[in-house]
């Protein structure tokens, strides 16, 4: 059986691959995360925003502006004379410069892009490095030249800004460009940040590192785009985020990404039936208070099971913690219901045995957070890790490992304990 393709089925994929969208789309989640790349190489004092004057912009301390633009290409393509990508560009600069002083302005132009500048192209004038000192004729002569070389339409713009200039504005412009080409693919960017910025993290934690990082980036570049007087962000902050992320993956912390986190579905307190909920029925709580218990539950759960997907809890961690909390429920558990339940069994009212499990819980709920040797590790404080644990030691089945009403196991005994 033959596996030719018809050429009619050719012809077609080939329409498709014209018109495909595939790379444009690459370009734009290209430049949060090259923009990220940058921020990570450049001075911490350097300020960057983006879609502002060019695809970014970067300010460094002196008041230098760079406008870079960026372009993400098809794997070999390759940039020559009349490349639209480089003429695309040099019409954004032109416009720039010329708003703003034209040889009093401050302003750097950098072309960044995964095409490689076809040799013997005139754009080799433009690489980063390049010596153009002893260029015959002038680049600006040749850029002119070149320029007059096209009769798109498309370039009728450029060349009326350009000749607009005097010869020593030409010079001066074309002596700002910068071609920087064959820059790393958006694929290969994660693996460069690691290996290159992330040498003081252990290897294991660094895919959890720079998704954080990256996260936090993208919702910075959204606010961005969202607001034109959102103020630029600086490398400092970068630096401090990144270091602030690495440090929950220290020995004595451990990352905590769910203190705002609700379920997807609604809370809904009355149609939960579930032990720990229960549980608190039997207290007569208030709706509040039962919503931040689920809220806790559903936070300490999600959190915990993230630790374990990313291997951040050793073997047998989550268990020790559980023995640990445990213990401490049992001893103020017996001093709270000694001193509440010191009558003898028959004379116990159910006020007085509700009023002895609010007083437990209460604990729990506030005071337990605030003993040291109850958090997971000495530098993980968030509330909701320790009440959140507690809430699943109130869930366990076919018993609760801690409980609240003094009567609750007896209640579960004769089947009366899941109710209210």
């Amino acid at each position: 059986m033959s596996s030719a393709i018809p050429d009619s089925q050719r012809a077609e994929k080939a329409a498709v691959d014209r018109y495909s969208a595939r790379e444009q789309g690459l370009g734009y989640i290209f430049q949060p995360r090259f923009a990220l790349f940058q921020a990570l190489d450049l001075p911490e004092d350097t300020a960057i925003l983006i879609e502002k004057e060019d695809d970014l912009d970067f300010e460094d301390a002196s008041g230098t502006k760079t406008l870079a633009s960026l372009k993400h290409k098809a794997v070999g393509d390759r940039l020559n004379d009349l490349s639209v990508d480089f003429w695309k560009s040099v019409n954004i600069w032109l416009t720039r410069y010329n708003a703003n002083g034209r040889i009093e302005s401050n302003f750097q132009f950098f072309l960044f892009t995964t095409s490689t500048v076809a040799p013997g192209s005139f754009l080799e004038f433009f690489l980063h490095g390049a010596d153009t000192t002893d260029a015959l004729p002038s680049v600006w002569e040749v850029t002119e030249a070149t320029l007059h070389t096209s009769e798109s339409k498309a370039l009728g713009k450029v060349k009326e800004l350009f000749s607009g200039l005097s010869a020593s504005e030409k010079e001066d412009f074309v002596s700002r460009i910068t071609i920087v080409d064959d820059i790393p693919r958006i694929q290969d960017l994660p693996v460069l940040i690691k290996d290159q910025k992330m040498r003081v993290i252990r290897p294991q934690d660094r895919d959890a590192v720079f998704e954080r990082l990256e996260g936090w980036w993208n919702d910075l570049i959204i606010q961005m785009l969202c607001d034109a007087n959102f103020d630029p962000i600086y490398g400092s902050d970068v630096s401090e985020r990144l270091h602030a992320f690495s440090e929950e993956y220290r020995s004595d912390n451990l990352p905590i990404t769910f203190e705002d986190a609700e379920p997807e579905k609604p809370i809904e307190v009355d149609a939960d039936n579930r032990l720990f909920v229960v549980q608190l029925r039997h207290l007569h709580l208030s709706q509040s208070r039962v919503r931040n218990a689920i809220l806790d539950y559903y936070q300490a759960f999600e959190q915990r099971s993230a630790w374990a997907r990313q291997r951040l809890t050793g073997a047998g961690e989550i268990e020790a913690y559980e023995e640990r909390l445990t213990r401490e429920w049992k001893r103020h558990r017996d001093i709270i219901f000694d001193d509440a339940l010191d009558v003898f069994e028959e004379d116990r009212s159910e006020s007085s045995l509700v009023a002895a499990g609010k007083k437990l819980y209460a604990w729990a709920e506030v005071e337990a957070q605030k003993l040291e040797h109850l958090k997971i590790r000495a530098r993980v404080t968030a509330p909701y890790v320790v009440r959140g644990s507690y809430q699943i030691l109130a869930n366990k089945r076919p018993l609760p490992l801690v409980y609240w009403h003094p009567q609750l196991l007896d209640r579960i005994a004769d089947g009366s304990g899941e109710s209210e």
